[in-house]
């Protein structure tokens, strides 16, 4: 019988063989295809954390059962250094949170953090350190407070600021053996000695130009604000919100659609949260005055009640300033508080609408809020002169030759 030649009975004979094999590689190759599915990372457009996974551990279980946080072993990795970040000529990061409408959606907006972003410092860094150490000096404890309770949280994030800053910003923090320098400042701290010189939220808010606050849960399962050190929120009051429980931060400032819209997914995501899935969000508001620390439009800061209503309407559009906060949420591992650090960029109107495709987009999406989202952000104080304004630039880019259909070439969503 020649080599090449093939009777029925020898094909049969070969596929039954081979059968086996096949069925092995061929599960092989699902099992790869699945984990590589699973576990592969799109670094140009981070991940959304899944709010309702039903899977836990022992340690999530308990400290929802019992209030109590097991302490992780998880280790933050090692920041690389801010490449060429220079304390004077470092630009803010143009976020640009907003979206074409008709449709205004209430979401979270939650999105994976790469560990070397968690805190940004820029050339605004002088300015916002120095309302910082003036509003410590006049408003203390109503800026900044931590209980008792809360005091290991507050330290351990001290901790991770004089671990992070050193390795992200060399050029501006030097570890020390008991603490860091500030190389730009001339100061140093010392995170060791016991008692510390002052609460520690005051210090790691003197480090970095966040706001920053600490949600600790209790027996009951929720999770309350214990610490805060809040210096250039803008719009809200530490003291109106300090040790309440998460919804009722959110339902007593009004925010649209919480109840209805993000309260289970958000208590999903804080019982839910682990060391080592660290996110941000971003959001925006438009203000009629130019004080970052508080926009004094909606009353004085000491005011028993503060609201859109006292704010004079239709400024002029040299009044007007884009504000915006990155917000980022991760759970320290020792104490298992989770720590928002509030970024506010401020900048304004005049100057944002500058770029292309901002106002008509910016105009689009102001358009979409709704009638509570709109009294939220006390639209009705400045729609009239913001739109016409907005209007009138986007006009000018299209006839200069802006090309609409290039946009998410050019400036993709969030910035």
């Amino acid at each position: 019988m020649p080599l090449l030649e093939i009777t029925p009975d020898a094909m049969n004979v070969h596929i039954k063989d081979l059968t086996p094999v096949c069925f092995v590689l061929a599960v092989c190759t699902w099992l790869l295809t699945s984990l590589y599915r699973r576990w592969k990372v799109d670094v140009s457009r981070p991940s959304t954390p899944d709010l309702e996974k039903k899977s836990q551990s022992k340690s999530e279980k308990r400290s929802r059962d019992f209030g109590e946080w097991v302490p992780s072993d998880f280790q933050r990795p090692r920041a690389s250094p801010y490449p060429d970040w220079d304390v004077h000529a470092t630009k803010p990061i143009p976020y640009r949170p907003f979206r074409y409408g008709p449709k205004y959606f209430i979401t979270m907006g939650l999105r994976s953090m790469k560990w070397d972003e968690w805190i940004e410092l820029d050339n605004h860094y002088l300015r916002y350190h120095a309302d910082k150490a003036r509003r410590i000096t006049e408003r203390g404890a109503k800026c900044c407070k931590t209980a008792p309770e809360a005091m290991d949280g507050a330290i351990e994030l001290l901790e991770e600021l004089a671990s992070y800053l050193p390795e992200r910003y060399p050029s501006m923090f030097r570890k020390t053996a008991v603490g860091l320098d500030n190389l730009v400042t001339g100061e140093s701290f010392n995170i060791v000695q016991r008692p510390l010189p002052e609460d520690p939220m005051i210090t790691s808010a003197r480090l970095v130009q966040d706001d920053l606050a600490l949600m600790f849960e209790k027996p009951d399962g929720e999770y309350y604000l214990l610490a805060g050190a809040i210096l250039l929120a803008g719009f809200w009051r530490l003291e109106d919100k300090f040790g309440m429980r998460l919804s009722d931060i959110h339902t007593s400032g009004d925010v649209p659609g919480y109840k209805e819209k993000l309260e289970k997914g958000m208590m999903n995501f804080f019982r839910r949260i682990r060391p080592e899935d660290p996110v941000l969000r971003n959001n925006y508001f438009i203000q009629v005055d130019d004080s970052l620390p508080w926009s004094s439009s909606i009353g004085a800061e000491d005011s028993p009640e503060v609201s859109w209503n006292t704010a004079v309407k239709n400024k002029a559009i040299e009044h007007h300033f884009f504000r915006s906060e990155r917000q980022s949420l991760r759970r320290l591992p020792r104490s298992g508080a989770v720590v928002f650090t509030i970024r506010t960029y401020f900048e304004p109107i005049t100057e944002i609408a500058k770029e292309p495709y901002v106002p008509g987009r910016l105009a689009s999406a102001i358009r979409s809020w709704d009638g509570d989202v709109s009294r939220y952000k006390g639209r009705e104080k400045y729609e009239e002169v913001l739109l016409e304004y907005l209007d009138r630039k986007h006009g000018d880019q299209v006839t200069a030759g802006l090309d609409l259909e290039k946009e998410n070439e050019v400036r993709s969503y969030p910035l």
